[in-house]
């Protein structure tokens, strides 16, 4: 293994234990985090959160609720799009995605899933690059980490991984 897999598997254990009152907290102060900082953007490109992810439901209806722009990502093939939000259904990795037409246009935050983030700024996911390749050559996106404090981890980037520009969790936001 190397020590992105190690950090992986290190933080999806970490993740799955994370449960409870904790974890309920937690996931209200994400939300206020993320609200706070980011609700006076228009457009928002959101994960649809499942498994030990932070939550991301609450997030997508305060934004819906404020007339906000949403967008999930559905995966094609090794492609990910933008999709406005709507109807969903389940997708290949279990993951509900919305059924709409794909859209290209302007997008001012994305909120991204991750299992881990280093002090650089620097993202660590699943390893298939979905969030990669989608960001890549967008660079007018504010890029947002969501997860939990204890995420933060160290580990060596690859020269090919998009950096965030802020990682919000339920202890605050840290900008890079």
């Amino acid at each position: 293994m190397n020590g992105k897999d190690e950090v992986r598997k290190k933080l999806k254990a970490a993740r799955a234990r994370f449960s409870g009152e904790d974890r309920v907290l937690a996931d209200k102060a994400v939300y206020e985090n993320f609200i706070n900082n980011y609700l006076g953007c228009e457009s928002f490109f959101v994960f649809s959160s499942f498994g030990s992810e932070a939550d991301t439901k609450k997030i997508i209806s305060r934004l819906i609720g404020a007339d906000k722009r949403v967008y999930l990502p559905r995966v094609e093939g090794d492609t990910m799009l933008a999709v406005p939000y709507g109807e969903m259904q389940r997708g290949a990795f279990g993951i509900y995605e919305p059924c709409g037409q794909p859209y290209s246009g302007k997008i001012d935050v994305a909120a991204i899933p991750l299992l881990a983030v280093n002090g650089r700024g620097y993202r660590l996911g699943y390893g298939k690059g979905f969030y990669d390749k989608f960001l890549r050559g967008r660079p007018e996106i504010l890029k947002v980490g969501l997860g939990y404090s204890f995420q933060l981890s160290e580990f060596n980037e690859d020269g090919w991984d998009i950096p965030l520009d802020a990682f919000v969790s339920d202890t605050g936001v840290i900008k890079f």
